[in-house]
């Protein structure tokens, strides 16, 4: 395909501008995370075009305009209409129906021409070709109107109505439904799928535009290895070859030439280093039980006997459990038969029923701390990060001020810039160690991990600091500045290749990852 030196310049293998000079150079080759079995959609693959992933957290991709996309459409319709000899519009119709797989849909199609066709709805031809006309003593079934000379149109399936019925029944389906596609003869029980022809003929301009729009984002969305960008008003689409059962050990993170930063698994902003499993089991545990943790830990304690949960809602330290019945203390969570006359100061606070109860009451007490301690550190640096961005958002001002202070250039102000564009990427990634580590069994691996980890908290909080000092210092600070944001980029590299390396290998494996 050919592209623009500003295309070329926005494909595959990115990082943030700012953190690319941290970067080597690695593999040559283009790995295992492209689809030996996807159908070939005519992107182009080769080595000139795709560059290879530098790190192994990184992952091959390209980037498409909508208009390439149409090309690619018109592409494949043209070479399947050549083969099997087919209209292009029905051509596009069959290309459809089975997801743009070109060697599934000539296969089929050569051993079973008419079942392919039928399926697709291409039916066989029951009437006169597709035309608008009128038809002498014809009324519309769905408005019943019969004024001579009417202007009708049908499909080769025969079915017939006036032109204003169909034409509001277009309209419906492309801007009221969404659908493009899958358009079906308004007859009920009829599949005959209207093709492109057939919108041509009946559509206005705008209803043109809008169909073939919807056919744009339904051939991207048909395709396993492309996804739009999920950034507001983004026009652009991602090519990325990464299998699904590969998104346990890596995650694919691209960067769309709108600046957003997204995992192409699972489309959510950038997750790095944790797989998709694990950010969806982690949002849900989040959802489940970070509002009522803290309460929970406070004021309730588990059943001995059950685990029940149970509140507190008297002065009396007999407890009856309403799920199982048990009696139990709450004090020492012993049974309370064997308390009897002296169950205010809990004489058997030794005993062996205690001793169980308190055991299995402190289990799940340092399951709910493990759980706290990871959440409120994600919660912290989730946090930060809109702190950050809010001041990323005023460091244009800040940087001018800084320029009309020191007598700088506009040019050598822009460490703010980037110091303030490796924070919030920094602040992301370290929000999502937290929910990464919650998972992490306790070995050697993990240890490391948390030692990256730490290393680079310090440095993000070392950068933080600095960059929210007053302009009058930060002329000043401008090399410490600069250092300590590059300092901040390798931390951050160095935790991600290390994590990746594991997770690839199998030497890492958090719980809840097959």
């Amino acid at each position: 395909m050919d592209s623009d030196d500003d295309y070329n310049s926005g494909m595959s293998s990115q990082e943030d501008g700012f953190e690319e000079e941290l970067q080597e150079s690695g593999d040559d080759s283009m790995g295992e995370d492209f689809e030996d079995d996807e159908p070939d959609m005519g992107f182009g693959q080769d080595k000139d075009i795709m560059k290879p992933r530098k790190k192994a957290y990184e992952v091959d991709y390209r980037i498409y305009r909508p208009e390439e996309i149409i090309e690619q459409q018109d592409k494949q319709i043209e070479e399947v209409s050549a083969i099997l000899g087919q209209p292009s519009e029905a051509s596009a119709i069959l290309l459809r129906y089975l997801r743009w797989n070109k060697e599934r849909l000539v296969e089929s199609y050569m051993d079973r021409p008419e079942a392919v066709l039928e399926k697709a709805g291409l039916g066989p031809d029951g009437g006169r070709a597709p035309r608008i006309e009128p038809v002498p003593g014809f009324t519309c079934t769905i408005c019943f109107e019969d004024e001579p000379g009417a202007q009708t149109y049908g499909m080769k399936c025969g079915h017939r109505y006036c032109v204003d019925c169909y034409r509001q029944y277009l309209a419906q389906k492309i801007q009221g439904e969404g659908e493009a596609a899958r358009i079906q003869c308004p007859k009920d029980g009829c599949s005959r799928i209207l093709d492109s022809k057939s919108v041509d003929l009946l559509a206005t301009a705008n209803l043109k535009d809008r169909y073939e729009t919807l056919l744009t984002r339904t051939y991207v969305d048909d395709l396993n290895n492309l996804k739009w960008c999920p950034a507001p008003n983004c026009e652009y689409a991602i090519e990325c070859g990464v299998k699904r059962q590969e998104l346990n050990k890596i995650v694919p993170t691209v960067t769309c030439h709108c600046t957003h930063r997204f995992c192409f698994g699972c489309t959510l902003m950038d997750h790095q280093p944790t797989p998709c499993s694990l950010v969806k089991m982690w949002m849900k545990k989040c959802e489940d039980d970070s509002e009522t943790a803290n309460w929970i830990s406070a004021n309730t304690k588990e059943c001995p006997k059950c685990g029940s949960t149970i509140e507190k809602n008297g002065g009396c330290n007999h407890m009856t459990c309403r799920k199982c019945k048990h009696e139990f203390c709450w004090i020492c969570m012993g049974l309370w038969s064997e308390h009897g006359t002296s169950w205010y100061n809990c004489n058997r606070f030794e005993e062996k029923s205690g001793l169980d109860g308190r055991d299995q009451q402190a289990k799940s007490r340092r399951s709910l701390e493990r759980y706290l301690h990871y959440y409120n550190r994600f919660a912290n640096h989730e946090q930060s990060a809109k702190l950050d961005k809010d001041l990323y958002n005023k460091t244009e001002k800040k940087m001018i001020s800084l320029q009309t202070s020191s007598g700088l250039s506009w040019i050598e102000v822009q460490f703010l810039q980037t110091a303030s564009q490796a924070l919030q990427q920094c602040r992301q990634t370290l929000k999502w160690t937290y929910a990464f580590a919650y998972y992490l069994a306790r070995n050697n691996l993990t240890e490391i991990f948390e030692v990256n980890q730490k290393d680079l908290e310090m440095a993000v909080e070392g950068l933080s600091e600095m960059f929210e000092k007053q302009t009058a210092e930060l002329s000043g600070l401008k090399v410490d500045i600069m250092d300590k944001t590059a300092y901040c980029l390798q931390r951050r590299v160095i935790l991600l290749e290390d994590t990746a390396v594991n997770l690839k290998t199998g030497e890492q494996t958090p719980c809840g990852l097959n």
